[in-house]
C-alpha cells in the first residue's frame, strides 16, 4: 500500500508490522454508463465498488469525535457522484477519477484502496466479474 508521505507521520515500520486504521465501504451498486463501446454508453450498466480509506481513527476512536474521521456516508455520494457521472471509457479512469476526488476531499487520508466491479462488461464467455483495484 502506497501512503502520502506529508499525511503519515508514523514510521513505515510500524504500518508494515501493525496495518494502518481503515474505514470500509464495501458492495457500493451505482448505474452508470462506462465503457468503450457505443451500447454501453447508451444503455448504462451496474457498477460495484469497494472502497478502503486509511487514516488513523485513534483520536476519532477514543474522543468519540467524528471531525477526526470521515464520514462514510460523505465519502459514499463523493464516490455515487463519479461513478453516476460523465462516462468514461475505462473502469480503470472511473477508479482513478474517484481516488484523486477523495483524496482532494478529505485532509486526513492518507491513502485509498477502491475497486470498479464491472459485472456485465461485454465479454464473450461466462465470467463473474470484471474488476480493477487502485492503491493511492
Amino acid at each position: 500500500m502506497r501512503f502520502w508521505p506529508q499525511a503519515d507521520k508514523r514510521p513505515k515500520e510500524v504500518l508494515k508490522e501493525f496495518g494502518m486504521d481503515n474505514i470500509k465501504l464495501t458492495g457500493m451498486e451505482f448505474f452508470g454508463y462506462h465503457g468503450a463501446l457505443a451500447e454501453e454508453n447508451k444503455l448504462g450498466q451496474r457498477f460495484l465498488v469497494d472502497l478502503e480509506l486509511y487514516l488513523d481513527l485513534h483520536q476519532a476512536g477514543a474522543g468519540d469525535d467524528l471531525s477526526a474521521s470521515i464520514n462514510y456516508a460523505q465519502a459514499y455520494e463523493v464516490v455515487k457522484a463519479v461513478v453516476e457521472g460523465p462516462a468514461f471509457k475505462t473502469i480503470e479512469a472511473v477508479a482513478e477519477a474517484a481516488a484523486q476526488k477523495l483524496k482532494n476531499s478529505y485532509p486526513l487520508l492518507q491513502g485509498l484502496k477502491i475497486t470498479v466491479h464491472k459485472p456485465g462488461a461485454p465479454i464473450a464467455g461466462i465470467f463473474h466479474d470484471v474488476s480493477v483495484t487502485l492503491e493511492r
